[in-house]
């Protein structure tokens, strides 16, 4: 199926990257001074010890953009990249310890860590922009926050109290400010929280000592070519990305492990992504391997993306639904079949690394089909 890329997309995308009412914490470099908002909104979980709101301070840093890299801002790419550090802190005897900077960004791991035994492992993704007036912003940590709390949930994790998780991104954003790609450069600072099980374990069971990482790294865009270039897709048909009533729904380890061998198949057929189906029917359209599937119906003026307890909640998608009722469209998160496929005008791959893809067309291998 061949689908249309008009400037729909490429206004969404550009909405989701400077868009400032979802925007918080903010870092303002402009005074060489560092600035943190209050944190507006319901936690679930709260530290004893760590106000309610994020508090205020002030420091000399840096500017963004600053620094030295051996690729131009603008042709980053997504890769791991080296930075100034990285932000630990480890669960032990009941409770979490303080922040700790690591320059380091090797971990010092039991080899019965439950993380490599059990795939007691979960993480997130979030970015930070540079704005034109060098004010740098993190797009929604506290929506991360509670989705690694459901994680951290799910497989028996002690949650992160969220205060805690906003000031170390806060400070590990601040320390690394250097590394968040200029204004202009589409680019953005990428911040991966990473939780997982590091005491030992032999039997199946939680473990009783946790480490939780932050690292931040400059990527540009996750498919070559950007917002403006179109992707092909293919549909998985052989594989399944999540069983039913069983982790789709959380950012854990495992789950990104059961698309490798499929995704590199599908890559070396030439589709840069992914289209995975339910586990249990192969009828209904579920999400891409690396983020939420969006049909644009503009007969309906519809937004429609797929409701599935097997589907990671994105926070990209989300703040698109916002975005796309405040400019007139109807949105449905429904169960959308496969059948309809060929009734959306536009598909696009949303999520925080890919931001607001389009899918020139998917494929199902021996029924590929072409049209408008």
């Amino acid at each position: 199926m061949r689908l249309s890329s008009t400037a729909f997309i490429l206004s969404l995308g550009a909405l989701i990257s400077s868009t400032t009412s979802f925007l918080s914490p903010s870092v303002s470099t402009s005074s060489h001074k560092a600035s943190f908002v209050n944190i507006d909104s319901k936690r679930f979980v709260l530290a004893d010890d760590v106000p309610a709101t994020a508090s205020s301070s002030s420091s000399t840093i840096g500017q963004p953009g600053t620094a030295k890299l051996d690729t131009p801002w603008e042709e980053l790419g997504f890769e791991f990249r080296p930075t100034k550090s990285n932000v630990r802190i480890s669960f032990k005897d009941g409770e979490w310890g303080e922040i700790e900077f690591c320059a380091e960004p090797y971990v010092n791991l039991h080899m019965g860590a439950t993380a490599l035994h059990y795939g007691q492992s979960c993480f997130e993704g979030l970015k930070a922009f540079a704005h034109e007036d060098n004010s740098v912003h993190v797009f929604r940590p506290d929506q991360n926050a509670k989705r690694l709390q459901s994680s951290c949930e799910r497989t028996l994790m002690p949650v992160l109290p969220h205060d805690i998780f906003i000031k170390a991104v806060n400070e590990v954003v601040k320390d690394n400010i250097e590394y968040v790609p200029p204004y202009g450069s589409n680019g953005a600072l990428y911040i991966r929280p990473l939780l997982f099980g590091s005491g030992a374990r032999i039997g199946l069971q939680p473990a009783d000592e946790y480490t939780f990482i932050l690292m931040v790294l400059p990527v540009g865009d996750y498919y070559k070519g950007g917002l403006n270039k179109p992707v092909d897709g293919v549909i998985i048909t052989d594989y399944d990305r999540a069983a039913p009533r069983g982790v789709g729904d959380v950012k854990v380890a495992g789950n990104y492990a059961a698309d490798l061998l499929p995704n590199m198949i599908s890559k070396k057929k030439g589709y840069p992504i992914s289209l995975y189906l339910d586990a249990a029917t192969q009828t209904s359209v579920e999400e891409f391997s690396t983020s939420n599937f969006v049909g644009i119906d503009s007969t309906n003026n519809a937004y429609v993306t797929p409701k599935s307890r097997s589907v990671l909640p994105s926070i990209t998608n989300k703040s698109l639904m916002t975005i796309a009722e405040d400019e007139g469209l109807k949105v449905e998160a429904r169960d959308v079949s496969i059948v309809e496929l060929e009734s959306f005008d536009e598909v696009l791959a949303v999520g925080t690394a890919v931001v607001v893809t389009p899918v020139g067309s998917v494929t199902m291998e021996g029924q590929a089909e072409d049209g408008s």
